[in-house]
């Protein structure tokens, strides 16, 4: 059943088009992510299902409702995480989660979820003493205390060190195996292969693409790799003549060989052994989302 339905989406600003005619489905109790570059539309997209913002045109229901004129409604059953978040300084915590709690007919045990986001220590802290990472786990809790169905994540894990990325995807996972559907907007193409079900591939206010991680990577023909080292600089550049090969990137100690095909490894490891090169730290790299990401949106700087 799908938790979310949107039809024909479109978004405008003035003379600027933020998203431009979308339409996808959301099933219960996946997770589902949207990446893309930079004013590609995805927060939009995403504030437009929350009702924050009221479509241009187009259609969108959230369990068979519309967010924006059913706003309360929705809110009851929903969970939201904001790209950008501040609380009071001298907040607490746990006065914080009480506040938030407060506003819903339905709310979790405040001891329980500091527990689960392992905020214990943190239960009488004020605000502006938490760690960044602290506070992202905090903004998580506020989104749970009501006990969703839905959670968004909007840029979930941005500024945080590996293990507290790491650990944030622990918790998505758990809070998707107690059966709420998990929707998320990422920079991170790691952390969309590695976490959801489907994701949607936004850029310029379309999608340019919508599957699985796995299928996505399968149908796009992205170039496997090599990766060596050369440490006495030897040129390899006649690597480029063998019919597996597509390209060569090459510094003065590290080389870089792009192909395809199932001899593709073995045929450059023969011709460098018959070439007699030595080579160091060789290792395979697999085609990933990142790889289909790049080839879809390009590699430009954006704003």
């Amino acid at each position: 059943m799908a938790a979310i339905e949107v039809e024909d989406l479109r978004r405008t600003y003035g003379d600027v088009v933020a998203v431009d005619g979308i339409s996808f489905e959301v099933a219960e109790g996946e997770i589902f992510g949207l990446v893309g570059p930079n004013g590609a539309g995805k927060t939009t997209t995403i504030e437009c299902i929350e009702g924050l913002r009221r479509p241009s045109s187009g259609q969108v229901r959230l369990f068979g409702m519309n967010p924006f004129i059913e706003r309360r409604a929705v809110a009851e059953r929903i969970g939201v995480q904001l790209q950008e978040s501040a609380l009071p300084p001298r907040l607490r915590v746990a006065e914080a989660l009480a506040l938030f709690g407060a506003f819903y007919r339905r709310r979790a045990a405040i001891d329980d979820l500091l527990g689960q986001l392992g905020l214990t220590d943190k239960r009488d802290a004020a605000f502006s003493k938490l760690s960044g990472g602290q506070k992202q786990r905090l903004f998580i809790a506020l989104a749970l205390i009501n006990r969703p169905e839905m959670v968004f994540f909007d840029e979930l894990t941005t500024g945080l060190d590996p293990q507290a990325r790491r650990s944030m995807w622990d918790l998505v996972r758990q809070i998707r195996d107690r059966g709420t559907t998990v929707v998320l907007t990422t920079h991170y193409m790691e952390e969309a292969e590695r976490l959801c079900d489907r994701v949607m591939i936004v850029d310029r206010g379309g999608i340019v693409a919508l599957d699985t991680p796995e299928a996505l990577i399968s149908k796009l023909e992205v170039d496997k790799r090599i990766v060596f080292g050369v440490p006495d600089g030897q040129d390899v550049g006649y690597l480029a003549s063998l019919a597996a090969v597509s390209h060569i990137e090459q510094t003065d100690e590290k080389v870089i060989v792009h192909g395809h095909g199932d001899r593709f490894a073995s045929s450059v490891v023969y011709a460098l052994e018959d070439a007699g090169v030595s080579f160091i730290d060789l290792r395979t790299e697999q085609p990933n989302l990142e790889d289909v990401f790049l080839s879809l949106t390009g590699r430009e700087i954006r704003e």
